[in-house]
């Protein structure tokens, strides 16, 4: 049976776009050198981002889950820690347009001002009702909005609604 993505056939508008079949592997551990929380870090192909004291979400390629699970888990040794690939619990959504900030402001209760909320920086919050973990990329800028397949479609709207006011 063939995949398909949450939005495979919903028509994005210019500055949105979906990056399915990302893997993504949840850590929970206690370990040296990972982002702290709010933080993110791009190594090669893959993202890490900090989700809390000792929780963090390690993004890849479509089909990276199993190397992934296995680096993380050499990683933990004999030491505490869980790997959990969650790669099918959600999709992403790129934004990208000029007011991406000021758009993403009308339905976030996050202070997303480049002070507050630059690029490496990652938090999981609500966005027009559907919970996230949003993540900047750069200054463009650009953010990563992760969210459950379920809510994908309404997130996509949502956003496509408000992107309206600044066309």
């Amino acid at each position: 049976m063939a995949r398909r993505s949450p939005l495979q056939d919903v028509a994005l508008p210019d500055g949105l776009r979906e990056i399915p079949f990302r893997a993504q592997v949840n850590l929970r551990a206690v370990l040296p050198g990972l982002p702290r929380p709010g933080g993110a870090r791009c190594e090669g192909d893959r993202t890490t981002l900090g989700l809390g004291p000792d929780e963090w979400l390690v993004l890849g390629p479509d089909g990276a889950q199993a190397d992934i699970e296995r680096d993380l888990r050499a990683r933990i040794g004999g030491g505490w820690g869980a790997v959990t690939d969650v790669s099918a619990q959600r999709t992403t959504l790129e934004l990208s347009a000029p007011r991406a900030r000021d758009l993403l402001a009308k339905g976030c209760s996050l202070d997303l001002h480049p002070r507050a909320f630059g690029p490496g920086r990652c938090a999981q919050t609500d966005l027009g009702r559907a919970n996230v973990v949003l993540h900047q990329v750069d200054e463009g800028p650009t953010y990563e909005l992760l969210v459950a397949g379920s809510l994908a479609a309404y997130l996509a709207a949502w956003l496509a609604d408000a992107m309206e006011e600044y066309r």
